[in-house]
């Protein structure tokens, strides 16, 4: 992004994400990978899907936002067998 005033200009960086969100969402996706059984799962699963380290754990983040998001819409309590079910995802993937 260039940015003009005068005699000076000025080219700097476009804001793409929330930087604060971006790090607590790194920090949470990793701490889950020990408290859940689910959130785990699903990491492993994208690695061997080939996703690189912090391709996954990106994924599991949106995720995990995706289901926050649903939970405070809808009043509910958080319930790791509804957000990570076990089976289904391995049944759809390709053998």
């Amino acid at each position: 992004m260039t940015r003009a005033s005068g005699k000076k200009s000025a080219v700097t960086r476009r804001w793409v994400k929330n930087d604060r969100l971006n790090h607590a969402g790194y920090l949470w996706a990793f701490a889950s990978l020990r408290a859940s059984t689910g959130a785990n799962a699903h990491y492993r699963r994208r690695r061997e899907q080939g996703d690189w380290h912090a391709a996954a754990q990106r994924n599991l983040f949106n995720r995990m936002i995706g289901q926050l998001h649903h939970c405070l819409q809808h009043g509910q309590r958080f319930d790791e067998s509804a957000a990570f079910p076990v089976g289904i995802e391995d049944a759809a993937q390709p053998a």
